[in-house]
């Protein structure tokens, strides 16, 4: 194994050991929900060279999720795209009615989706009670089998039907998308 994944082992429950307490909440949405996942649990993921290996070892694509905003920081969207798929700006901005768009800060992060820089998932989303996030997301993402992402810490990931992220996960976090192409 690499220096990323300790031993491989795939897991379908929620761990048993001490974990934070939004990545137990995420494991209770998505018992909640009904919805089944596989789980990695591996050293802190902060690179997507880091993520590569994890989708080697769940046979997933984990996305790379960009939390974003407009100049003037009153809009916020999280972006789930593939990892090895370049983000152009001015592709997404026309798409969305939105020009000048940058990556929101740590601060934003943490107030709208509970989540620390490197942690960003769609499942912060539970946390973004105001409905203040726009979820966007990538027409590759939507056609792949199974849609990978953090339990909102990124020392775990998770693999999902995208089916039940699209049926049960996003409805349960009253939310909705809107499908872009990058």
């Amino acid at each position: 194994m690499s220096e990323i994944i300790k031993d491989g082992t795939l897991y379908r429950d929620a761990p048993e050991d001490e974990r934070s307490e939004q990545e137990k909440a995420c494991y209770d949405f998505l018992g909640n929900v009904g919805a089944e996942y596989i789980r990695l649990d591996h050293e802190k993921a902060d690179t997507m060279e880091a993520c590569e290996e994890i989708n080697e070892c769940l046979g997933v694509r984990i996305c790379k999720n960009l939390f974003l905003c407009n100049r003037q920081k009153t809009a916020f969207y999280l972006l789930l795209m593939p990892g090895d798929k370049p983000f152009r700006t001015k592709d997404l901005s026309s798409q969305i009615g939105s020009a000048r768009l940058s990556f929101a800060g740590a601060d934003a992060m943490q107030e709208y989706l509970g989540v620390t820089p490197g942690s960003v998932s769609v499942l912060g989303l539970m946390n973004d009670k105001k409905g203040m996030v726009r979820l966007l997301i990538d027409s590759d993402v939507l056609s792949e089998e199974y849609f990978g992402c953090h339990p909102c810490m990124n020392t775990s990931s998770l693999k999902i039907k995208t089916a039940d992220m699209l049926e049960k996960v996003i409805p349960a976090l009253g939310h909705s998308y809107t499908e872009v192409e990058l």
